[in-house]
């Protein structure tokens, strides 16, 4: 049973309280030369696969896939609106949501059984197009990655409606030519090939054709829009009701039960190499790409960064985590790389606080979502929403931030200028089973 398609205005939101959250000592400038990536060694290889399966399957855009979108989740708008009140700690509700949404209860893990999907990252359509429309739709696109024991389906995003609250679910895929010189794919994995796990995609930014995905170890995957295909309308050589099989098998296209399969075709790796242990956090080398923001201030640009967990990491301030800023091109929506090829950050500065999930920028604004998991010593479960502001240069550590308060389990972050009559909002996700919401805090609220 799915929910119905709704929007509402819920009851009056209580004001939050602005606290300053001050580091115990100051951090060092992190360097700018560790912030440097190059193609990948396969990404002609991976273009070309992505044109060979599109010769071969039928395509369909955004807009219409939102249009026959298969499901429904519920839609609120309106001050105070929260539309899964389990997602905000009892002990402190003053959260002031002016937009929610909720997926229907086999995907925000209610219904009880096997969770095996958790969302983690989020952009819309204001990230996408500087007018905030894709065609007559404005989706939200929120990125989840599979945890199931027996079969790795990797990453999947969903198109979100955010008036009607219908959505569609795409899964992501890694293309490659099989044994016989054919294209086919399998799903997206941290190591691609049979020992690697589903991608983590605690990222996700959307610009131009272009979908950009964290890839914690490596840097980002990238997807084309203009490639998402169709296996029920493939016909006899498509397959959407076998869950148990992926890719091309015996002239047939499967996607663990998926209708929708949108391929890689590109790749950004770190040129100093992946990192070796993604739980663990370092001071200089190779930076984690735990999440992804957009920044259309100035020269667009997407703003990445580490999540470190302070404790396990010893409490350091050097061991915060990092954000870095990679400057892109608005005529084709690809990077702005040097001449060399490479793409370069073109600040980078060290996070104020540890156990971030998400940061976006705006100018020299930054704001940042920090989770303290389930259960804490301060009886207190809901995250921080943290303001900060850079200091001048190209490096240096973010300002001291002030809180105010985030629902439970916060994740990426991303910013839309003008939102319905609330201004300049911000969008996040919740990822606990029970607790899962999409919602929208505007920045006045600081």
């Amino acid at each position: 049973m799915w929910f119905r398609r709704i929007t509402l205005t819920a009851a009056l939101v209580v004001a939050s309280t602005a606290v300053a959250v001050t580091p115990a000592v100051a951090a060092s400038a992190p360097r700018l030369s560790d912030f440097d990536l190059r193609p990948a060694s396969n990404a002609i290889a991976l273009t070309q696969r992505v044109q060979e399966l599109d010769a071969e399957l039928p395509k369909l855009g955004v807009q219409n896939i939102l249009a026959q979108a298969s499901r429904d989740g519920t839609a609120m708008s309106g001050q105070g609106a929260i539309c899964n009140p389990g997602a905000v700690d009892s002990k402190e509700r003053n959260l002031n949501a002016v937009y929610s949404f909720c997926f229907d209860p086999a995907d925000s893990g209610t219904n009880g059984g096997n969770v095996e999907w958790t969302p983690q990252g989020i952009t819309t359509v204001a990230d996408a197009q500087e007018d905030q429309a894709w065609g007559s739709a404005q989706p939200l696109v929120v990125s989840w990655y599979n945890d199931d024991s027996e079969q790795v389906k990797g990453t999947r995003v969903t198109f979100i409606d955010p008036w009607s609250g219908a959505y569609q679910h795409v899964l992501l895929a890694y293309p490659f030519q099989n044994d016989s010189g054919n294209a086919t794919y399998m799903s997206l994995r941290n190591k691609q090939d049979s020992t690697g796990g589903s991608l983590h995609a605690g990222g996700l930014a959307w610009y131009g054709n272009y979908l950009y995905v964290a890839d914690t170890r490596r840097g980002f995957r990238v997807f084309d829009l203009r490639y998402i295909f169709d296996l029920q309308a493939a016909g006899a050589k498509g397959n959407i009701t076998d869950k148990t099989k992926i890719g091309r098998q015996n002239g047939v296209f499967y996607g663990h039960g998926y209708r929708y399969v949108l391929p890689e075709v590109g790749a950004w790796t770190s040129n100093a190499g992946e990192v070796s242990d993604a739980s663990t956090c370092t001071v200089d080398g190779s930076p984690h790409f735990s999440f992804v923001g957009l920044d259309r201030t100035g020269t667009d640009h997407l703003t990445t960064g580490e999540y470190c967990d302070g404790a396990d990491n010893g409490n350091d301030p050097n061991k915060y985590g990092r954000v870095a800023n990679w400057p892109l091109d608005g005529l084709n929506g690809l990077p702005a790389i040097s001449s060399d090829g490479r793409w370069r950050a073109t600040s980078a500065y060290r996070l104020p606080v540890p156990n971030v999930q998400g940061v976006v920028a705006h100018g020299s604004t930054y704001y940042v979502n920090r989770s303290h998991g389930e259960d804490v010593a301060t009886q207190n479960d809901n995250g921080d929403l943290l303001k900060s502001t850079a200091p001048s240069g190209t490096t240096g550590v973010l300002g001291t931030p002030v809180r105010r308060t985030a629902p439970v389990g916060p994740e990426d972050l991303s910013y839309w200028s003008g939102f319905m009559t609330f201004g300049d909002v911000l969008f996040s996700v919740t990822e606990h089973p029970g607790q899962r919401m999409v919602y929208a805090t505007p920045v006045s609220a600081f």
